[in-house]
């Protein structure tokens, strides 16, 4: 199963300029804990970062700044991992574990933005395919009784 099957595709977005105060205020407002702060670029948004409320809390208010005064851009770190919506929803838990992170921005060839993938997403879906994998068992047991 491809990424773009299991994948969020509301996403709530902003952008560098946006206050630390207003991405709060989206987050109570869209009931999330995580931006994606995007640019404007090959003909969609492009994710350059998270904004998480950890990173709220942590780098805002318990720092004592200004929410109004802080950014995004001054929130986000280098390079964001993102994952294409093409692979393989396996490959993306091998992304988050060698990453070690819980979601991941799901973009398209051209590094648009599509959706979001969480660990949330990946283990409903595990769950899923274990059930699957459980069913095999009886039916392989009624199918055998029937042969003898």
């Amino acid at each position: 199963m491809h990424i773009r099957d299991i994948c969020k595709r509301s996403i709530v977005t902003c952008k560098r300029t946006t206050t630390a105060l207003d991405i709060a205020l989206l987050m109570r407002d869209s009931h999330v804990g995580h931006v994606v702060v995007v640019d404007s670029d090959n003909g969609g948004p492009v994710p350059v970062g998270i904004v998480t409320d950890r990173d709220l809390i942590v780098r805002v208010m318990a720092a004592g700044l200004q929410p109004h005064a802080v950014c995004a851009s001054d929130l986000i770190g280098g390079a964001l991992d993102t994952v294409l919506e093409s692979e393989s929803v396996y490959d993306a838990v091998w992304h988050m574990r060698r990453r070690g992170i819980s979601r991941l921005p799901v973009v398209d060839e051209q590094g648009r933005l599509r959706g979001m993938l969480s660990k949330d997403d990946l283990t409903t879906f595990l769950a899923r395919e274990l059930t699957e994998a459980s069913a095999v068992a009886p039916h392989e047991v009624r199918l055998a009784e029937a042969t003898t």
